[in-house]
């Protein structure tokens, strides 16, 4: 039995209760990016850098996770990146040195839809990077993140966890929809067909990356309203935490 075989992935909530507490995250996601920014009180004091990354399953909910998120605050305080296999140029150069433009500082926030996480599972799983280039990047990866929290960044790491048949479930709906069918490629379903490779590979990564000053939180997500309501709820706690290491103190603005 591996890590995510501990996960509960029949977790749900109802209707009601469920849209109760996604309005209340968001209304206190947008108080804490305007605490963050300096912005509520017009201190100007500005809070520690604020960076959540997004992994998971193909149609795990990150997209509509992410949206939901975001919802609440202003475009112009915050940057969702999609990131991408890396160019030719790219691969000159060391996997982690393309991130460091995305990440936020002081004030900021960033959301990263994938992330550095590639080099341990697709690049494994895919043999894009070699066996000692990718179990060499755990350690890398771990020494990375910690320059990053050492220098005050809250960094918030979700895995989004949904069941093959969940997979699946989803798989053919957006086959089925005009407007969601752009979402699905002959890619995902090649890689839906490795998923006891992909599974490995997300064990190790959890297991070996999962660290104090960078936690892991899986979400079931299963129920997408349950997903997105730990994910708000989540990243609240982890902002809140962080302002308040920093010596910002928080009020209650209702």
């Amino acid at each position: 039995m591996g890590i995510l075989d501990n996960y509960d992935l029949s977790l749900k909530l109802a209707r009601d209760e469920g849209e109760r507490r996604l309005s209340a995250a968001q209304r206190r996601m947008l108080y804490l990016r305007l605490v963050v920014g300096g912005i509520y009180d017009g201190s100007g004091t500005l809070g520690p850098p604020i960076c959540v990354v997004f992994e998971g399953w193909d149609a795990s909910g990150k997209g509509g996770a992410i949206a939901r998120l975001v919802a609440p605050i202003d475009p112009r305080h915050v940057r969702v990146i999609s990131i991408a296999a890396p160019t030719f140029d790219e691969k000159r150069h060391h996997f982690l040195s393309r991130f460091w433009p995305h990440l936020p500082g002081w004030g900021g926030m960033t959301i990263l839809d994938r992330s550095w996480y590639g080099r341990v599972l697709v690049e494994r799983v895919e043999e894009f990077a070699t066996e000692e280039q990718w179990r060499r990047a755990y350690d890398e990866i771990k020494s990375f993140e910690r320059t990053l929290t050492d220098e005050g960044m809250v960094l918030v790491k979700i895995w989004m966890h949904v069941s093959s048949d969940e997979q699946l479930k989803r798989f053919k709906s957006r086959e089925k929809d005009p407007l969601k069918r752009w979402k699905l490629t002959a890619e995902d379903w090649r890689n839906r067909e490795q998923r006891p490779a992909y599974e490995l590979a997300i064990t190790e990564m959890l297991d070996r990356t999962d660290t104090s000053n960078a936690p892991w939180t899986v979400v079931e997500a299963d129920n997408k309203l349950y997903a997105r309501v730990k994910v708000l709820e989540t990243v609240n706690a982890a902002v809140e935490s962080g302002l308040l290491k920093a010596g910002i103190k928080l009020a209650d603005p209702d």
